[in-house]
């Protein structure tokens, strides 16, 4: 419901960096909660696509490139223009697993170790791009190796079945 009210506008629309309102091919770019904006060695944002549909990596094809594109273009030309910061200095990425299931992009400082942002569980939204332009079905099909917490429920139903 957070997501749905940023982009309805219902809450935290005061904190809007960047919005592209096309409902096919937009999104708005926000600060995350894990950045308090008063410096930039640990910026970090967050692109939600507009589109209610598309969950997770897994869901993207080709037909998401516009959509892709414009996060990448217009995300990196918001931040150099509102902070200063330029597309080379930002690590941007999809997390798999997602912390939420709607579709969302994390703009962060390349030199901030931000959590979530290793190789086990960061796919870079310029890779994902290119992927997706080989092979429409690339997520699809695709074995995604990720990283489970000591904690987390599907470890658990893992070790249950013998299977880790």
């Amino acid at each position: 419901q957070w997501v749905y009210n940023i982009l309805e506008k219902k809450a935290e629309a005061d904190r809007i960096i960047h919005e592209n309102p096309d409902p096919c091919n937009g999104f708005v770019l926000v600060p995350d909660f894990k950045w308090n904006q008063t410096q930039l060695d640990d910026l970090y944002l967050i692109a939600l696509i507009h589109r209610r549909e598309v969950k997770s990596l897994r869901d993207l094809t080709a037909e998401h490139l516009p959509l892709l594109r414009n996060i990448l273009q217009e995300g990196k030309e918001a931040v150099t223009k509102r902070f200063g910061v330029p597309g080379s200095q930002l690590r941007i990425y999809l997390h798999y697993q997602p912390s939420y299931y709607h579709l969302h992009v994390h703009f962060t400082a390349l030199g901030y170790d931000a959590p979530g942002s290793s190789v086990e569980r960061a796919h870079l939204l310029a890779d994902v791009i290119d992927n997706l332009a080989m092979d429409s079905m690339y997520y699809q099909k695709r074995a995604l190796t990720f990283a489970l917490r000591a904690d987390d429920l599907l470890l658990k139903k893992f070790q249950e079945a013998g299977r880790a």
